[in-house]
């Protein structure tokens, strides 16, 4: 399947399964028949040619599959219980889908993936299913688990849904204030597995990054006037601009070695002016904080002409609207960098006394391999090589986890 058909499909995906949910109602039933009808397209396509108009293609057969199914017993004893849209739909004798809408369902689809009643990791698995048009194959490489697992989690989040009571509606102001903090936050765990994957042989996977930026995009498309949505996409652009310099080629480099001239201009130049056009507004949140830290470190020629002050005092900034281990472990970095090593180790050991960034699983990893480094700026090769080597047993990225190793063999 070539990236073009690949990037239509993940276009149109969205858009055919609210033309799917409005008509039927059943947002299960409609996601299967959304993933069978893109199946049918990324076997065809590329031989027979894209269609005239692809969404009503996709849309008639995801349509004639959704008959299919509902006309099933498991599905006719759901037809008895939910009475209404469905049921209407099925007496079309001629099983053609009416002409598809050109309506962005977008949005609604995702805050619909993020409700309130599935666990944050279904809601990312929902939303890379249903909006990003993901295989559960894909998502389960993404996630390190078995595709069955995977798709067991998927088929219990869309049962939450319907036991919630879900509706495919359009969002109202108060519905969508509630929500679009999960949407984001979703896209932002996204995008994040991406840059630095969990597990496997690869530091990356530019699929689940470029799904998020471009999920993103859409986002902010559907309301541009969200200072933090705009800041969440100028995070993912200043962030994903480095990403060719972080490996030379199976092996980690630390931003303070990467050669700059490998970071992508087009990327640095669209994300500091999203967040330039919302940072007058004086509306801070914690993305447009985040945004404007990579922002800083994007408009650096090099590593010593770093304004590190300026980002320690950001990353104080953001520590106070949200007091998470991984923000408060993040200041230490700063702090390192623009007072000295020790003062990093100090502020380090209180934060641990206080917050317990050493065993925090979101930090625990992290703390000792930022420790290691501190250890080895304050002249202690010894504690830094054992600090080295508990982060790298700790991880399951193996280019992580060799950039560690060798960090410690180095300092024997």
């Amino acid at each position: 399947m070539t990236q073009d058909v690949e990037h239509l499909l993940r276009t149109e995906a969205p858009q055919v399964l609210g033309a799917l949910v409005r008509r039927f109602g059943h947002f299960d039933i409609a996601e299967d028949a959304v993933q069978e009808a893109l199946l049918v397209a990324s076997r065809t396509w590329p031989t027979d040619g894209v269609p005239e108009n692809p969404r009503s293609w996709l849309v008639r057969i995801g349509y004639r599959r959704m008959v299919d199914l509902l006309r099933t017993d498991q599905a006719r004893r759901r037809r008895e219980r939910h009475a209404g849209m469905s049921e209407l739909a099925m007496r079309d004798p001629t099983r053609q889908a009416g002409p598809a809408r050109e309506t962005d369902d977008s949005l609604t689809l995702l805050l619909l993936c993020c409700h309130p009643a599935l666990s944050p990791t279904s809601q990312v698995a929902l939303t890379l299913r249903a909006v990003g048009g993901l295989t559960t194959t894909e998502i389960a490489h993404a996630y390190g688990t078995t595709e069955n697992t995977m798709g067991a989690r998927i088929s219990r989040a869309k049962q939450q849904l319907a036991r919630a009571g879900a509706r495919f509606t359009p969002p109202t102001d108060a519905d969508r204030a509630s929500r679009m903090g999960a949407v984001m936050q979703v896209l932002y765990l996204i995008f994040n597995e991406g840059y630095t994957a969990s597990t496997g042989d690869e530091l990356t996977r530019v699929d689940l990054t470029r799904e998020a930026i471009r999920l993103a995009r859409m986002l902010r498309d559907s309301v541009p006037d969200d200072p933090e949505v705009t800041g969440l996409l100028a995070l993912m652009l200043l962030t994903e601009s480095r990403r060719t310099a972080r490996t030379d080629g199976h092996e980690l480099v630390p931003l303070e070695e990467q050669d700059r001239t490998r970071w992508d201009p087009e990327l640095i130049r669209e994300g500091t002016e999203l967040i330039d056009s919302v940072w007058r507004r004086r509306e801070v949140g914690p993305y447009q904080l985040q945004a404007a830290i990579a922002a800083v470190h994007a408009a650096a020629a090099s590593p010593d002409r770093t304004d590190w002050p300026q980002i320690a005092a950001l990353y104080l900034g953001l520590e106070r609207l949200t007091p998470t281990a991984p923000v408060r472990l993040s200041r230490v970095v700063a702090v390192a960098h623009a007072y000295g090593p020790a003062r990093g180790l100090a502020l380090l050991d209180d934060l641990n006394r206080r917050h317990h960034l050493d065993e925090e699983p979101l930090t625990r990893q992290r703390e000792r391999a930022i420790r290691a480094h501190l250890l080895e700026m304050t002249g202690d090769p010894a504690g830094a090589a054992a600090r080295y080597r508990e982060a790298a047993a700790l991880t399951q990225n193996q280019v992580e986890r060799r950039y560690l190793q060798r960090r410690a063999h180095r300092l024997d």
